[in-house]
């Protein structure tokens, strides 16, 4: 057993001085008789236990004492769950109202991606619209609530004519500067789109890729449109150790989803144990000692006659 305040014992000296007290001048405590010259046996197990009985009361204030000190133990070690930092960029430009499935394909997007929610929970997940702009809507959060509610509000037939465009390599680098602010955990990107970007020209896919990989993310992008993924985008990807996926329909997307979460599986760390109150013994044992030493002031003391 160890203790948050240590030099709290040292109070221990009072009540250890009144038991050497007690115990010291017991076999000369003197016991007046009502009758003179009269022959009364002793009895040695009497006396040693009323003299415990008047020993009880100093244990208990060393009890309390030791309460004082704040006894502490230490708990099991445990597996925490190393958090997954991970940031959905989704495209809302005018090509997401394109029919896909019973709905747009912004619909089945953000079905999935609140799916995908549910069973990562554990994990801190931002939300980024972009088309020529980038909006962040949530940011990196536990509450999977508020990518939820998100939905209805960022429809891409609502939206006004300057996010009609899509500018991926833009939307990825605020993503990029979302996720370097966080210092623990593993860093993710997931880019649902269903277009091409000019400003991943000329290179540009290859030098994001490099700054993502050297900031330790890894972009997995998912396209939402008949026909193959652009080179550009797969390069992207690629170059950061991520994968890409083609989504022909709603289902096929949320099987997508899963892959993702199967490819980067939950990382859990052995953490030391921590120290936890332990009043309980020492609880048990001062109520104990004080309900001896109520009851045995009832008739175990001694009397002047």
């Amino acid at each position: 057993m160890s203790f948050g305040y240590p030099w709290m014992l040292l109070l221990l000296i009072v009540p250890g001085a009144m038991l050497y007290r007690q115990i010291r001048g017991y076999d000369r405590r003197p016991l007046a008789l009502p009758v003179d010259f009269s022959s009364v046996r002793s009895s040695r197990w009497m006396a040693a236990t009323i003299g415990f009985a008047e020993l009880l009361p100093t244990f208990v204030a060393a009890a309390v004492i030791v309460l004082l000190a704040g006894p502490e133990r230490l708990g099991q070690p445990v597996s925490k769950r190393v958090m997954t930092n991970i940031e959905l960029c989704v495209d809302v430009s005018g090509s997401m109202t394109a029919p896909f499935g019973e709905g747009t394909r912004y619909d089945g997007s953000m079905a999935a991606i609140n799916d995908f929610v549910d069973f990562r929970k554990g994990d801190a997940f931002g939300l980024t619209f972009f088309g020529n702009n980038v909006l962040h809507w949530v940011p990196l959060t536990n509450d999977t609530s508020a990518v939820k509610c998100s939905v209805p509000f960022m429809q891409p037939r609502k939206l006004p004519p300057w996010m009609g465009g899509t500018e991926i390599g833009k939307a990825v680098t605020a993503c990029q500067k979302v996720l370097t602010e966080r210092q623990e955990g593993d860093r993710i990107i997931i880019l649902v789109t269903d277009g091409i970007s000019g400003d991943l020209f000329n290179g540009g896919d290859i030098d994001l890729a490099r700054k993502l990989a050297a900031d330790r993310i890894t972009l997995y992008s998912i396209h939402v449109a008949e026909g193959d993924v652009p080179d550009l985008i797969v390069n992207l990807s690629h170059l950061t150790g991520g994968e890409v996926f083609e989504a022909g329909d709603p289902q096929g997307l949320k099987e997508i989803f899963q892959k993702i979460d199967i490819m980067q599986q939950t990382k859990m760390e052995r953490a030391a144990p921590e120290r936890q109150d332990n009043f309980a013994p020492v609880c048990l044992a001062a109520l104990s000692l004080l309900a001896a030493s109520v009851l045995s002031s009832f008739g175990l003391r001694y009397t002047p006659w």
